[in-house]
C-alpha cells in the first residue's frame, strides 16, 4: 500500500490502520489467539499503524498488543491514549470514572503503557478526551516533556474542537487528531478537518464503519452480545437501527454495482476526503481485516463519491452517536 504522511509530522503509515479496541473491550472481546493472528496478518498485508489505549480493557488491550509487538515492533507505529480516570475495580466501561489529564497522571499513564506494550517509546500518544479541569497548554506541555525524554515520538489529541487544537499546536506540534468520522458521523467536517489541513495535522478516523453498522451485516441489536457497549448507544436502539438500515441498504446497492462491499465503499470514501486521512477500522477476524485493507485499492470517481455521500446523508441519520453523558466529553 502506498503510504500517507500524517500532516507535517513526518510520521508515514499505510492508508488503513488497525483499531484494536474491539479485541478486548466494548464489543464482547475476541479469542486471544485469533486476535494475535489478526495483528500478525495485518502487518503481512502492509498495515503499519496499530491503535490501542490504556482504557481498553482497561489495560488488557495494551497487554495484547504488547505480546504481538514482540515479533512486530520494527514494522509498525504504535499509537495509544491516556486521559481517563480508571477505577481499581469493576469491569469494562464501569471502571471509567471521568477524565484525568493532570501532568503527573499523564506521566504515570505513559509509564504504564510502555510497560504493558513492552516498548521504550510510543510512536503516537493521544490525549483520549479533553479534561476541562486542566488547560490544554499544560497537557501538551507535559506530553512534550515526554517527547524530550525520548518516551514519545509524536503527539495527538482525540475529539477536540478546532479552537483547542490551535491552542495545543501552538505549544508543541500535533501530528494527528483522532475523532469519530464516517459516512454517518461527519461533524468534524465543519471546523476540525479544515483546521487540521490549515495546520498540517493528520486525521485518524475511529469507528470509520459506524461500529460495524455501515457494513450492512448488523441489522438488529438482538445480534449483539448482552454486554455489548453498543446497546447503550442511541443509534443502536431498535427504532434508530431500523431507520438507518434503509440508508445502509442504498450503500450496499452502490457497493454491489461496484463489485465491492459496503465496508469497502465506506472506507474508500473516507480515504478520498484527504491525503492525510488514515482510518483505523477494527477487525476481529481475518476475513474482515482483509476486506478492510483491500479498500485502499478501490479508486472512486467523483460521481461515485457524491453518490456514496448522498446515500447516508448526515441529516437522515437517526440517533446521536453517544449518550448525553459521553457527548459531554466530546468537544465538537
Amino acid at each position: 500500500m502506498e503510504h500517507r504522511t500524517l500532516g507535517h509530522s513526518g510520521l508515514r503509515v499505510a492508508p488503513i490502520g488497525l483499531g484494536c479496541m474491539g479485541m478486548s473491550f466494548a464489543y464482547g472481546g475476541a479469542d486471544e489467539a485469533t486476535s494475535l493472528r489478526v495483528l500478525h496478518r495485518a502487518v503481512e498485508l502492509g498495515v503499519t499503524l496499530i491503535d490501542t489505549a490504556e482504557v481498553y480493557g482497561p489495560y488488557a488491550n495494551e497487554d495484547l498488543v504488547g505480546r504481538a509487538l514482540k515479533q512486530l515492533r520494527g514494522k509498525v507505529a504504535v499509537a495509544t491514549k491516556f486521559g481517563f480516570k480508571i477505577l481499581p475495580h469493576g469491569q469494562g466501561v464501569a471502571r471509567m470514572a471521568g477524565v484525568d489529564s493532570r501532568p503527573g497522571h499523564i506521566v504515570r499513564a505513559v509509564e504504564g503503557s510502555l510497560s504493558r506494550l513492552g516498548i521504550e517509546c510510543i510512536d503516537l500518544l493521544y490525549q483520549h478526551r479533553v479534561d476541562p479541569a486542566v488547560p490544554i497548554e499544560d497537557v501538551v506541555g507535559a506530553m512534550a516533556e515526554l517527547v524530550r525524554a525520548g518516551k514519545v515520538r509524536h503527539l495527538g489529541l482525540s475529539e477536540v474542537s478546532a479552537a483547542t487544537l490551535r491552542r495545543a499546536h501552538a505549544v508543541h506540534p500535533i501530528a494527528a487528531v483522532q475523532s469519530e468520522y464516517s459516512l454517518w458521523s461527519r461533524g468534524v467536517e465543519a471546523d476540525v478537518l479544515p483546521a487540521c489541513r490549515a495546520l498540517g495535522i493528520g486525521f485518524v478516523p475511529y469507528s470509520p464503519l459506524g461500529r460495524g453498522f455501515l457494513t450492512g451485516q448488523l441489522t438488529s441489536s438482538a445480534a449483539l452480545a448482552p454486554g455489548d457497549y453498543r446497546h447503550s448507544l442511541p443509534r443502536f436502539q431498535p427504532a434508530a437501527m431500523a431507520a438507518n438500515g434503509h440508508l445502509v441498504a442504498e450503500l450496499q446497492r452502490l457497493a454491489a454495482a461496484r463489485g465491492a462491499t459496503a465496508a469497502q465503499l465506506a472506507l474508500a470514501w473516507l480515504l478520498a476526503q484527504g491525503d492525510a486521512i488514515v482510518p483505523i477500522p477494527g477487525a476481529r477476524s481475518l476475513a474482515h481485516l482483509e476486506e478492510n485493507v483491500a479498500a485502499a485499492q478501490l479508486a472512486l470517481s467523483d460521481a461515485e463519491l457524491a453518490a456514496i455521500g448522498a446515500a447516508i446523508a448526515p441529516a437522515s441519520v437517526q440517533g446521536a452517536r453517544y449518550p448525553d453523558t459521553e457527548l459531554a466529553m466530546v468537544e465538537l
